[in-house]
């Protein structure tokens, strides 16, 4: 991914909420398999780590591995992760 494919994939998370938490359990396989299933059905997707905050880095590599998704960008405590849908008539954001 390039850096222009980060910037606008950057700024069209800039309005979306986190639609996954990472707790106290961390990366467990229900975790994965719920950020698997949410970045299936929208894209792009923004990830808050409310624990395991010094781990961040190394569990979003963790988790862009297991998921096939890539990280765009880190900001706080929140990832930002993009997927391409492979149903070219769900694709939300062309990069």
């Amino acid at each position: 991914m390039t850096s222009s494919q980060r910037k606008t994939l950057s700024s069209a998370a800039s309005n979306l909420n986190p639609l996954v938490i990472v707790g106290q359990g961390g990366l467990t396989d229900g975790v994965v398999q719920k950020i698997a299933k949410v970045i299936d059905d929208h894209e792009l997707i923004k990830v808050k780590f409310n624990e395991f905050k010094e781990e961040k880095k190394e569990l979003t590599a963790e988790l862009c591995a297991k998921t096939g998704a890539e990280l765009v960008r880190i900001i706080g405590n929140v990832a930002i992760l993009y997927k391409e849908s492979t149903n070219p008539d769900k694709r939300k954001h062309l990069i």
